[in-house]
């Protein structure tokens, strides 16, 4: 099992049509409760368990970092855990910030 890169402008799309795409940000709590994609779920060692035993494994899922480096290393984890279509963003959620900073949600 692998995963895929993603581009913005596709999960652009991709949000319009499923506004319930799952959005796993990896960042640091802080970086995620400032700033992130609008309905996306913060992925760390303590909801790991809880996004494995309550997402479906056939449900498409984006994995967000910083720059689109370190999701790449949780795509590859989360697509071993038997997830079929699992992404991750390029350029990450620094880049998303950038090209859509209207877009961005903030708060825990």
């Amino acid at each position: 099992m692998s995963f895929e890169h993603l581009d913005l402008a596709t999960l652009s799309d991709w949000r319009q049509r499923d506004p319930s795409l799952v959005v796993l940000d990896i960042r640091d709590p802080l970086s995620f409760t400032q700033g992130r994609i609008p309905g996306s779920r913060h992925l760390d060692n303590a909801s790991a368990g809880a996004i494995l035993e309550g997402t479906p494994r056939d449900k498409p899922l984006v994995v967000v970092c910083y720059h689109g480096h370190s999701s790449q290393q949780a795509a590859a984890w989360l697509a071993g855990q038997g997830f079929e279509k699992v992404y991750s963003l390029d350029g990450g959620f620094t880049q998303y910030q950038l090209t859509h900073g209207d877009d961005v949600e903030s708060g825990s």
